[in-house]
Order: structure tokens, then sequence, then C-alpha cells
């Protein structure tokens, strides 16, 4: 699959069902690296969930996607904001301005970039001394439920091995921030489910089958019987390491 397509037929159940930022992100930036304003392009934006906690913020963002159904989601939710800016392009591409920007962020995207071609291009469109600011929502599979739905994932995704962010190293990050020093910082975050909300967030995933493909009917059994098992009151929660990796340039 193209991956600038892989979402493409997701995009309602990314908008309701993906995870979130913590907003704490914003206050770590601020008080540790001294970034209180200024323009920010969000590369691989996707349907703005980053883009939305820093327009929250007052920064004004360039949201640049190469999906245009998720970039049309996103401009749809934020163009009421006015530091909102929807960006068709790519990492590697961005169609932005030479030292136009202030900071450049990818959240839950890093990992489908080029890292040479998009280091090239974050050099040409970032400020001197501007930050690079890489976040995942890495789900955590340290409780019974999360080992369990960590192996059903691993079933039935179609390429879940190959793509899964956590295949993305420290090492590779540090390699590409280099010679920039990095740093790390870690969030703890969540999200609590019903049924619904378990299989949306499940189908929000560009791995797993949707609706009338081979082996959806199954993993939704699967899924079913896996919350019976650990839901608590009519809710499943599934906990995150939301890891925010920092360095100027």
């Amino acid at each position: 699959m193209n991956n600038i397509q892989r979402f493409g037929n997701r995009v309602e159940n990314y908008v309701k069902y993906r995870p979130h930022y913590p907003a704490a992100i914003v206050t770590y930036l601020q008080e540790r690296f001294d970034f209180t304003s200024g323009t920010i392009a969000d590369v691989g934006a996707g349907t703005g969930i980053l883009t939305k906690l820093f327009l929250n913020a007052g920064y004004a963002v360039y949201a640049v996607e190469p999906n245009e159904p998720m970039l049309a989601k996103a401009t749809t939710l934020l163009n009421d904001y006015p530091g909102f800016t929807a960006v068709p392009g790519s990492a590697e591409n961005t169609t932005l301005t030479n030292n136009s920007v202030d900071a450049i962020m990818a959240g839950q995207a890093f990992h489908w970039f080029n890292t040479e071609k998009s280091k090239a291009e974050f050099t040409r469109i970032l400020k001197a001394h501007g930050l690079v600011v890489l976040v995942w929502n890495e789900r955590r599979i340290d409780a019974a439920f999360e080992q369990e739905y960590e192996v059903l994932i691993n079933r039935h995704g179609k390429d879940y091995v190959q793509v899964k962010h956590r295949n993305i190293e420290a090492d590779d990050i540090a390699a590409f921030f280099a010679p920039a020093p990095m740093e790390l910082k870690v969030f703890n975050n969540q999200q609590v489910f019903d049924f619904e909300g378990l299989k949306g967030r499940l189908l929000s995933s560009s791995y797993m089958p949707l609706q009338g493909e081979p082996g959806y009917e199954v993993m939704i059994d699967g899924l079913q019987e896996l919350f019976d098992k650990y839901q608590q009151a009519g809710t499943i929660t599934i906990t995150y390491d939301t890891k925010v990796y920092v360095g100027r340039w």
C-alpha cells in the first residue's frame, strides 16, 4: 500500500479514536526550551491532533499532510483558528519557504518519513536554532489486557510488524538529530473505551482489516472476547507513554 494513502479510508475512526497528546507537552517546551510563541510546521499532521494542541496554545501552525482526505478533515475541524494553515505537502517536500518556521513537529508520523530527504527539508525550512520535536503515543504492554491486545494486533494486522513505530529505535532518532543533541521526555497518557470505542481504536490503525475484508469478522470476535474478559464497569483502559524527542538545530 502507498504510505501516503494508508489512512484515507480511516479518517473518521482516526478523528474519533486516536489518542490525543498531553497538554503538558506545550508547558514542557515553553519552560525547558523557552518556546513561548512562534510558527510551527506540523509535518504529517494527519487530521490535526497535534496541530490543535498548539493552536489552542496560541501558536501559528502549518499542517503539512500529503493525504488529501486527512488534510481535508483537519481543515474542516481547525479552519476557524486564525493560526491554522493547511499545506498539501510531505516531510520530503513541505512546499514551505526557506527559514520560515520556528519549530518542526511530527506526531505519530516520523516512522513514515524518508529520513535523509526529510532531514534536508527540515534544515531548509527551519530558522536557525529552531526546534525539532518528534512525538509518539506508544501503547504500553504491561497489563494483561494490553499484552493480549498486542497479540490480537500481531495476529490480524496485515503488516503491523513491518510498520509499527516501535521499529524506530532511539539510536535512529539520535542519528536524525545529530550533530545536535537530543532530549527525551516521557508523559503518561491513556484512553478509556466502551466496546465500540475500542473497536474504533483498533480500526484506526492502517494495518488492521476493515469490514468486508478477509479476517475482519474473526478479528472483531476476538476483540469482543478480549473486552468481555477484561472490562470493568463496561470500559477498558489503554495506557500510553507519550514520548517527546526534542533537539535544537
